[in-house]
């Protein structure tokens, strides 16, 4: 309590003690810091673009009361093409709200947006880099023949994959589920110390703490060791995690680092686009994805939001060549010199196994208009017979997909969705709650995690298939993310994911009619709200 009346003094006007007066110049110092760093600079820059385009807009509207005529065709004219082009219904009915609220504005934004201004390069080369790579991953013809025999419900879901991104479906892999980020971590720093070739690192977040630091430890000694270390992340790790000159440090340390679509002072469309990827590739013969970013919180060293529950996979084999393509190709995309040519290094043989089951990696490129994680996922809920299991942190469903999971419950299938009890974000939250009506009328099933918040992307089905990857059940994941995950057909830890699925709605705590009809009127009121513009978050 004291601590909290001193901290409350610091931050009024009347501070009393020199350790006071020190904690505020403190905060000062540390605001002026954001303000005139680079984060800082581009924020400014970005919001001064902005305010120029309104204040643009608003001195051309007072000289154009005669062209409400004019307005109206060219508002028109916007919203036929909106109807007739391709896309998501739902994103389309959001435009059409905005674009008959502010006419002008809104059909220039949507102009704007549809004009692929800052990213036509990226998406060039992102398509470019998929075509390059066809032809470097052959399918083993026994594996396919393994599939007809043991998984033929998936076969078609393996040729839409395959045509795609060309991605091959492998046997005799091993696959290995982490129910906890706590538990992950010590396999990870594990397999790193075998490394002797190469080690290929792609994650979403990056954050410097015990977590970050012990596997970067580690990495500086491969590296010194002769093995091909390379670092990539996300350029929002820029404004929130690392330093702009993080790159040149690592590099110091014998690591190569690229930084996936570093943050410009522009304002562009090129930001929706991130690289979400959570890949770690070992030698080419072994690889963990998931949920995990290489932050404290994931490991629950932190407590942001309650204990955070999240999950991970292992896999040893083939497979994991199919996730060292993924990484080369985003890889390709920011270096300093054309790579014309992807070139897989060889995989350290590995000892002959005989494992049960299938695995298919696969991956989402938001550039080549193939909503591979959406259709994954939809492809599960049509074809399920007794139960489709999910954990997701995130539930921003467009109409296919909240569709696709009410048609399942409705033909008898257990649908169950578990979401956190505590949230991260709090608009995304009360957008999630937005479709618990519908979907317990449908009869689907959602608990919240009392203890914290989930993190993990898993989907279960009737105790033969799985999807543990990096997609969420929201817009950016599904349509504006880079993404990727393991498909999973008859393997054994399919049990330990269903029995982890199990353990964890023991913790959780039922949505139902009445606990929808007691939430709290302000979150209630901004989801509805912003829901509209759901499809544009």
């Amino acid at each position: 309590m004291q601590r909290g009346k001193h901290e409350a003094c610091v931050r009024g006007k009347h501070v009393s003690s020199g350790k006071g007066r020190r904690l505020l110049k403190k905060g000062r110092r540390g605001l002026l810091r954001a303000l005139f760093s680079r984060a800082g600079m581009i924020a400014l820059l970005i919001l001064l673009q902005i305010g120029i385009v309104v204040l643009l807009f608003s001195f051309l509207r007072d000289y154009l009361p005669h062209f409400v005529t004019l307005n109206a065709v060219f508002s028109t004219l916007i919203g036929v093409y909106l109807l007739n082009s391709p896309g998501d219904n739902s994103s389309k009915i959001t435009w059409l709200l905005v674009i008959i609220l502010v006419p002008t504005f809104g059909a220039l934004l949507y102009a704007y947006t549809r004009s692929d201004l800052g990213h036509r390069l990226l998406k060039r080369e992102s398509v470019a880099g998929i075509e390059r790579s066809r032809g470097l991953l052959a399918q083993d013809e026994q594996a396919m023949e393994q599939l007809r025999a043991e998984a033929p419900f998936a076969e078609g879901l393996y040729r839409y994959v395959n045509r795609t991104g060309c991605f091959p479906v492998y046997r005799n892999c091993s696959a290995r589920y982490f129910p906890l980020g706590d538990e992950m971590f010590p396999a990870i720093l594990e397999e790193l110390e075998k490394a002797e070739r190469f080690i290929f690192l792609e994650f979403f977040i990056i954050a410097e703490g015990e977590m970050w630091q012990a596997v970067l430890d580690v990495l500086t000694r491969k590296a010194a060791a002769g093995v091909d270390v390379r670092v990539m992340y996300d350029g929002n790790c820029e404004f929130f995690t690392l330093p702009r000159s993080y790159p040149r440090e690592l590099e110091t340390r014998g690591i190569q680092c690229r930084v996936f679509a570093p943050v410009t002072p522009f304002v562009s469309t090129y930001y929706n686009y991130r690289d979400h990827r959570k890949i770690l590739v070992i030698d080419g013969n072994t690889v963990f994805t998931g949920g995990v970013n290489l932050a404290d919180e994931y490991i629950n060293r932190v407590r942001r939001f309650g204990h955070w529950k999240d999950t991970g996979l292992l896999l040893r084999g083939e497979a994991a060549e199919s996730f060292t393509l993924m990484f080369l190709q985003n890889w390709s995309l920011f270096g300093r010199v054309k790579e014309e040519r992807i070139e897989i290094p060889a995989a350290l043989p590995l000892p002959q196994q005989s494992e049960k089951g299938l695995v298919l990696p696969y991956g989402d490129c938001p550039m080549d208009d193939e909503r591979v994680g959406e259709l994954v996922y939809i492809d599960m809920l049509n074809r399920a017979r007794r139960y489709v299991h999910i954990m997701t942190p995130y539930l921003i469903l467009d109409g296919e997909m909240e569709m696709a999971i009410r048609f399942a419950a409705e033909r008898g299938v257990d649908v169950t969705l578990i979401l956190p009890g505590i949230p991260d974000k709090k608009l995304p939250y009360a957008l999630a709650k937005t479709h618990f009506a519908a979907l317990l009328s449908s009869g689907v099933k959602i608990s919240l995690y009392k203890p914290g918040f989930v993190h993990a992307k898993v989907f279960v089905c009737d105790d033969r298939e799985a999807v543990v990857g990096t997609i969420n059940l929201d817009y950016r994941s599904l349509y504006h993310h880079f993404e990727c995950a393991a498909y999973l057909a008859g393997t054994d830890c399919i049990a330990d994911i269903e029995r982890d699925f199990q353990q964890t709605l023991e913790k959780c705590v039922p949505v139902s009619e009445q606990t929808i009809k007691e939430e709290k009127w302000g979150e209630r009121l901004s989801g509805a709200i912003f829901k509209w513009i759901s499809p544009l978050l």
